[in-house]
């Protein structure tokens, strides 16, 4: 099935496919390391996981990019507040972002540049921006982008161009939509940046925030690539500038897809610390929440709508996550280690109603909506004795299927202890005597299992088996 996402140049769903080679180069905006992240950067990072896995779902390869940006404003201040080296200051929240990237299941990207390791190809891009009469010095050492001289400038965020204030100027990293402008290349070193500088053709500085994804974007994807991605918020002014610059560069489209989604909000309202509705990863897992009930509630949702997370989701997400753990249970059971066989009747077309969702703008809640239904009829099988062993095998290898993408049906999970399968049989005949209301055989069955050292328990989901 084909892929079609929603391209925020475009403004409208397309067709994805790959540049070249049957594989994507993505390029995903990661973390700035001067604190924890919190869950609403980890609403786009899981956004953009699902991404990956939907590509590798579909048979194609992808490299990914993930940027850490360790210099601009704001680790610059943190690092000169604790009187330490911005490189002592980042490593706690370098190391605390891979931490929270493995308790969410993320999959890994393929390179984690940082930017204070890739200077050099910044002063280059920068050099090449001067050479096509696009970026210029101001007094104070500074180097500036003329958005002015750029046919095209504002493109991504639908800007007015007859609204471009010629020659003002915005210095710091992140800005507001009205207060576009010249934006910071290289910013000229001052007392206020401590020990943090570089030599350049330009004199002592530092780059800018947006130059930054530019230059390691190019140097480990090329000029042009397939999808950049983030969160709404990045749309303007970061991913506008990165466009500017490496496109006012090298004269060839930067990006063929950009992909953004919507805000998170914590009760309804947007998350801040004096609404103490801000939390971090590790606040909520040691309010006792695992990582893999918070990646469901991240999941469940549509990535360009805005997500409400609550902990009435947080208690929806444990239980929507038992009744899969338990179908799980049930299937392996029948299935008794049997191989893989012939998927039933009822799950024929199971698989091609989860791509068709997933494959259109990564409609999570519809695929999430094909699991509970392979849920609730998987189930009703089971307890009818209508499986084989090896459809059970089957089904719970569909399930296996459909986490390549969810990446929340076995992480972390609860796996019951295995049952032999002279053990299973004589469940299973105790399940039939029931059924016929054979109580004295189901008595004996119940007995002989106990002899055996195993205990049965009758509950309204089946029986619930236990080594004693």
């Amino acid at each position: 099935m084909k892929m079609n996402f929603y391209n925020s140049l475009t403004r409208a769903k397309e067709e994805i496919t790959p540049l070249e080679d049957n594989r994507i180069r993505l390029y995903t905006c990661g973390p700035t390391v001067y604190n924890f992240a919190h869950i609403g950067n980890f609403r786009a990072y899981i956004f953009e996981d699902i991404l990956r896995r939907v590509i590798r779902f579909n048979r194609i390869g992808i490299t990914q990019v993930m940027n850490l940006t360790d210099v601009d404003d704001k680790t610059i201040r943190g690092a000169i507040s604790r009187g330490v080296s911005l490189k002592e200051f980042i490593a706690e929240f370098v190391q605390a972002f891979f931490e929270d990237l493995r308790k969410l299941n993320i999959e890994p990207a393929e390179y984690y540049p940082a930017a204070t390791d890739h200077i050099a190809e910044m002063i280059a891009l920068i050099t090449k921006l001067f050479d096509n009469g696009l970026a210029y010095k101001s007094d104070d050492g500074s180097v500036y982008f003329s958005v002015g001289k750029l046919p095209g400038y504002g493109k991504l965020a639908h800007l007015d161009r007859e609204k471009l204030r010629a020659g003002a100027r915005v210095s710091q990293d992140e800005y507001e939509k009205e207060s576009y402008g010249d934006f910071a290349l290289w910013k000229g070193w001052d007392e206020d940046d401590g020990e943090v500088y570089w030599d350049s053709p330009w004199g002592r500085g530092r780059p800018g925030w947006h130059l930054e994804c530019s230059a390691m974007a190019m140097k480990y994807l090329g000029e042009t690539f397939d999808m950049h991605t983030g969160g709404i918020d990045n749309l303007f002014p970061h991913h506008e500038n990165e466009i500017a610059q490496a496109e006012g560069a090298t004269g060839k489209p930067f990006v063929k897809t950009w992909m953004h989604c919507a805000h998170l909000q914590v009760n309804g309202e947007k998350m801040s610390k004096s609404l103490g509705n801000f939390f971090t990863l590790r606040e909520l897992i040691e309010k006792g929440w695992s990582g893999r009930e918070i990646r469901y509630v991240l999941i469940n949702g549509h990535y360009r709508q805005p997500l409400n997370f609550t902990f009435d989701a947080l208690d929806a997400a444990r239980v929507s996550l038992a009744r899969i753990d338990e179908c799980l249970d049930a299937l392996s059971a029948k299935a008794c280690g049997a191989a893989s066989g012939q998927l039933p009747e009822f799950a024929d077309r199971t698989e091609a109603g989860f791509t068709a969702a997933i494959n259109d703008d990564l409609n999570v809640p519809g695929a999430l909506a094909v699991v509970y239904n392979l849920v609730r009829e998987s189930n009703v099988a089971v307890h009818a004795d209508k499986l084989s062993a090896g459809e059970a095998a089957a089904l719970t290898a569909l399930f296996n299927r459909f986490d390549e993408v969810l990446g929340v049906i076995n992480f972390e999970r609860r796996v019951d202890e295995d049952i032999p399968c002279a053990i299973q049989a004589l469940v299973d005949e105790r399940a039939l005597a029931r059924s016929a209301k054979n109580w004295t055989e189901s008595d004996r069955l119940r007995d002989e299992l106990a002899a055996r050292g195993w205990s049965v328990r009758d509950s309204k989901e089946g029986q619930k088996v236990k080594k004693i």
